[in-house]
Order: structure tokens, then C-alpha cells, then sequence
């Protein structure tokens, strides 16, 4: 069965790419949007800060409709969306200028964010639904999750190739590699009948989620808590490296793309790997988790300790953090898919990934107000690391986590 949907894992792995080319790609240009914008670094942090913002509020609502009405075409208009703000972003670059174009930017961004709850935080659910195996679910999962991860890998190199034919031109790709998806996911997914045909009033659908909740609130919160904190961390320590490399090293461009690309390697080759350990052992998804979160803390609380203002120690650092990171990510999806039933999946997801969502919007925000704080910062992500790794040890409860 899984070599008979390759087609259609493939078309739903180009909407976490394309997603996270949509945010990521847009870390290493900051400083040069900045420049030309003439705004300030915290005024640029809110070009990452909006998009996830706006996502957080829109994915539970996502989460139901596409329960209601379908999860294709839920995601169908969530990338038309994403399509039509990268329009509005571009054509603000290109046309206007100086806070004119801000606005105009952030405006498009708006629109992108809205777009981004519908799309990406559906798949997860979507591939549940599509396939009937455990074994299949965990490895598509892992393919997923991957691909999210392989586009952060290539976001910060592409970015900075676009940047030096024209500024705004990582803003203007969006659009065109959205239609790519929106025409592959047409023409490859076929959606089971029964997840199509659902229909759930919102009645149901509130007494549902508080039956959810409260039965498996206790691992629930835990695993929600965990992926806001990890995406915190990833995305306040890219935003660090970035404006490390360019402030304190006079490093831009290709170049600089590519050192951001190494901890970002790191993260897609330890998820993948952790993809295909896991199965279904949802004993094993805890345990992977704390130690991926023992690794993230450890190197937080190394860089905390140190002269982090050495490159290749801090990217050796950020390195070894980011396999912790690429080793948790796929813990938390499989958990959610394994723990809890078709009928829920498309709700449950939808919180969860809005929590992933504010530790994105929370992490360059925090981190551009702390650049000149390092020991605060690190403390801050220390700290955050630690409590992921104590939330992973005793909230997590596999033998009670099973949603039969």
C-alpha cells in the first residue's frame, strides 16, 4: 500500500517544503530587507513573526472545517491562499517602497499565514487517514517531517542564491512553487471516502474536543507544550546564527546560507532517521524524545557557558542542538497519530501545530530583542530545553496514550 500511494506521499511532502521555504527563506535575508526597507532588526523579525501569528489563530478553525468538509480541500485553498499573500508580499517589494513596502509585505505575509493554518497542519492528519498500516502511518510520518526539515536545510541557501538577482525575489518564488503543489495534490491525492464524507456540526465538534481533552489531556498538553518550546528554540537560535554570522563576521550571501545549512542538516538527518526507528513503538517515541531534548538542553546550556561568539564552536553546537531537535519533531507526530482516532486527528493536529506555530512566531521576536543579551538568551533557551526534557519524562505515558 505504501508503494501504491508514492505519488500521493510525494505531492503531500511539496506542502511542508513549500511551507517552510515560505518562512524559513526569509531568516538569512532579514538583514538586507533591513537594510532596504530601512527598518529596525526588531521590525524585521515581525516579516517571520506575522505569518506564524496569524497561523496559530487560524489553524484550530482549519483543524474543524477540514474534519467538516474534507481534508483536500481544506489544503487546496490554504496553498491558494499562501499563493495569492506571496503575490501581495512581492508585488509590495517591487512596487512600493521603504514602509510602504513593510506594510505591504507584512499585509501579504498576513494573507500567507492564513493560507499556511490550512495547509501544512492538515497533512499530518491526511496521512493517517490515507494509510491503514501503523507501520505505514510512522513512515510516511517520517517522510513528512523530513521533508519540513529538508526545506529549513535548503531555505537559507536558496534564499540568500535568490537575494543576489534581486532582493525581494525570495518573497516573488512562493507564489509559483504553490501552484506546482496545488496542481500535484489535485491531480496525485485521493482522499478515502470516508474522511471526505465526514460531517461533524460544531456542537459535536466542541463536545468532542473536550472529551478528548479530558481524557488524554495530561500527554496531550505535554506533547503540545513540547513542540511550541522546540520550535522556540530552533527558530531563536537561526535568527542568532544569521545575525552572528553578518554582524559579528561580515558573512552574507551564498556563503552564509550555507553555514545556516549545517545544524539545519543536522535536524533533517537525525528526523529521518528517527522516522524510521520509531515505528510504532510508542514506548520508544517517549524515550526518543527525552534524549532529544537532553541533547538540545546540554548544548544550550554548553553555549550558555562558553564564548559563543567563535564560529565553528557555535555551529558545532548549534549542530549537535539541532539533532536533538530533528530527533523530538517526529516523536510528537507519531504520538498524536498513534494516541488518537481518525475521527479527532484533523482537531488534535490542528491545536498541536498552532503550539509549534507560537514557538515560531515567539522565537526571532525574542531573540532580535536579546541579541545584545547573549547569557539571557541562552539561559532563556537552556531553560526551555529543560522543561521539554521534564515534560517528555513524566507527562508522556505510552501505555496510556494508545486511542483505541
Amino acid at each position: 500500500m505504501y508503494k501504491l500511494k508514492k505519488h500521493d506521499l510525494i505531492a503531500l511532502a511539496s506542502i511542508p517544503l513549500i511551507m517552510t521555504l515560505a518562512n524559513s527563506m526569509l531568516i538569512p535575508v532579514l538583514p538586507l530587507m533591513q537594510k532596504k526597507l530601512g527598518i529596525s532588526s526588531l521590525q524585521s523579525s515581525l516579516i517571520i513573526t506575522i505569518y506564524a501569528a496569524v497561523s496559530i489563530v487560524c489553524i484550530p478553525i482549519a483543524g474543524y472545517l477540514s474534519d467538516r468538509f474534507g481534508r483536500k480541500r481544506i489544503i487546496l485553498i490554504g496553498l491558494s491562499l499562501a499563493t495569492i499573500g506571496g503575490l501581495i508580499s512581492a508585488f509590495s517589494a517591487w512596487q512600493l517602497e521603504h514602509y510602504s513596502a513593510f506594510y505591504g509585505i507584512l499585509a501579504g505575509r498576513f494573507v500567507q499565514g492564513i493560507g499556511a493554518a490550512g495547509a501544512f497542519p492538515i497533512v499530518i492528519p491526511l496521512v493517517g487517514d490515507m494509510f491503514d498500516s501503523k507501520e505505514e502511518v510512522s513512515g510516511a510520518l517520517g517522510v513528512i517531517e523530513t521533508s519540513n526539515t529538508f526545506g529549513k536545510v535548503i531555505s537559507p541557501i536558496l534564499g540568500s542564491a535568490l537575494t543576489l538577482l534581486i532582493w525581494f525575489l525570495p518573497l516573488a518564488v512562493i507564489p509559483f512553487i504553490s501552484l506546482i503543489s496545488i496542481l500535484a495534490i489535485g491531480i496525485f491525492v485521493k482522499v478515502p471516502k470516508k474522511s471526505s464524507q465526514q460531517q461533524v456540526t460544531l456542537k459535536s465538534f466542541l463536545h468532542s474536543l473536550r472529551g478528548i481533552l479530558k481524557e488524554k489531556g495530561r500527554w496531550l498538553y505535554g506533547i503540545f507544550a513540547i513542540g511550541g518550546c522546540v520550535m522556540f528554540i530552533m527558530f531563536g537560535f537561526l535568527y542568532y546564527l544569521s545575525s552572528t554570522l553578518e554582524d559579528h563576521y561580515n558573512i552574507d550571501g551564498i556563503k552564509k546560507g550555507l553555514l545556516l545549512a549545517i545544524p539545519l542538516s543536522a535536524i533533517c538527518l537525525s528526523s529521518y532517521i528517527a522516522g524510521k526507528v520509531i515505528g510504532t513503538n510508542m514506548s520508544r517515541m517517549k524515550w526518543i524524545n527525552v534524549v532529544g531534548s537532553l541533547i538540545l538542553t546540554s548544548s544550550m546550556i554548553i553555549c550558555l557557558l562558553i564564548y559563543t561568539k567563535s564560529m565553528w564552536i557555535l555551529l558545532i553546537l548549534l549542530t549537535i542542538s539541532g539533532v536533538g531537535i530533528g530527533l523530538v519533531l517526529p516523536c510528537l507526530d507519531a504520538l498524536i497519530t498513534e494516541g488518537i482516532q481518525k475521527e479527532q486527528r484533523g482537531t488534535i493536529t490542528s491545536l498541536y501545530s498552532s503550539m509549534r506555530f507560537i514557538g515560531v512566531a515567539a522565537g526571532p521576536l525574542i531573540t532580535a530583542l536579546l541579541l545584545d543579551k547573549e547569557r539571557l538568551m541562552f539561559s532563556i533557551f537552556a531553560g526551555t530545553g529543560l522543561i521539554c526534557s521534564l515534560i517528555a519524562l513524566f507527562a508522556i505515558k505510552p501505555g496510556k496514550s494508545k486511542g483505541k
